[in-house]
C-alpha cells in the first residue's frame, strides 16, 4: 500500500510553520515578484523547496554550484547562504529583467560576492564551462525541452558524488495526462525517463514542489 500524505491548504500551511523561520530578505524577495510579476511568480521555487536546496548544499559542503534558470534569485539566495568560505555559485538566465531583481537582493543579503550571473542561452554556457569533474551541486529550473541538454553537460562536469537536481519533475500532474503531448510535457516525461534508467547516477523523485529529482553521480 503506497504511503504518502495528501496536502490540502491547511496541512501545507502547518508544514511551512514547522521549519526554520524563512529570512526576512528571502520572505521581501517572494513579495516583490509576486507583485511585480502577477501570475509569472508562479516559477519562483516554493519556499520549502529553497530552504531544503540550502540545506543540500550546506550537508554536502558544496563548494562549486551551477544553477541553471535564476528568475528573480530565491533559490540561488538560499544556496549561496549555504556556501562554504570560498565557495562560488555560477547562475545561468537569459532575462535581464529577471536577473536584475535577484542582483538586488543578493546585494542586500551580502552574498554578491559568491555568485556569478551569466545571461545568454544556458546550454552555450555550460558547454564553455570547464571540462573535468569540478561541480559539487547542480539545479536545473529553467525551459524544460532543454532538460537533457543541460543534464548531459553538467553530469560530464560533475564529481563523483555531486548532485544533479531537477524541478518540476511532476509538472502539476500533467506527467500522467496522456493527452497532453505538448513541448514542455513530453520534455518532462523524457527526462525524467532518461535519469531514471541512466546507470551513471543513482536517482529519486521527490513530492517537493512540484516535484524535484535528485541524481547522484556514481
Amino acid at each position: 500500500m503506497p504511503k504518502f500524505t495528501p496536502l490540502d491548504d491547511r496541512l501545507y500551511d502547518y508544514m511551512l510553520a514547522h521549519r526554520s523561520r524563512e529570512d526576512p530578505i528571502l520572505a521581501e524577495l517572494r513579495s516583490e515578484t509576486r507583485e511585480t510579476l502577477g501570475r509569472l511568480a508562479i516559477m519562483q521555487v516554493a519556499p520549502e523547496q529553497g530552504a531544503f536546496l540550502e540545506l543540500l548544499v550546506a550537508a554536502t559542503g558544496a563548494s562549486q554550484v551551477v544553477e541553471v534558470g535564476t528568475f528573480t534569485g530565491y533559490s540561488a539566495l538560499c544556496m549561496a547562504r549555504a556556501l562554504p568560505p570560498g565557495g562560488r555559485l555560477l547562475c545561468c538566465d537569459v532575462s535581464e529583467e529577471w536577473t536584475a531583481i535577484a542582483r538586488r537582493y543578493w546585494q542586500k543579503a551580502g552574498v554578491a560576492d559568491r555568485v556569478e550571473l551569466r545571461l545568454g542561452p544556458a546550454a552555450e554556457t555550460l558547454r564553455g564551462l570547464p571540462e573535468g569533474e569540478w561541480v559539487d551541486l547542480a539545479f536545473i529550473d529553467a525551459d524544460k525541452p532543454n532538460y537533457l541538454a543541460y543534464y548531459e553537460e553538467l553530469l560530464a562536469r560533475l564529481r563523483p558524488g555531486g548532485l544533479i537536481l531537477l524541478d518540476n519533475v511532476l509538472w502539476f500532474g500533467a506527467v500522467l495526462n496522456p493527452d497532453d503531448t505538448s513541448e514542455n510535457t513530453v520534455a518532462i516525461r523524457a527526462v525524467n525517463d532518461f535519469v531514471a534508467g541512466d546507470e551513471r547516477v543513482e536517482a529519486v523523485m521527490l513530492a517537493v514542489a512540484d516535484g524535484l529529482t535528485l541524481a547522484r553521480k556514481r
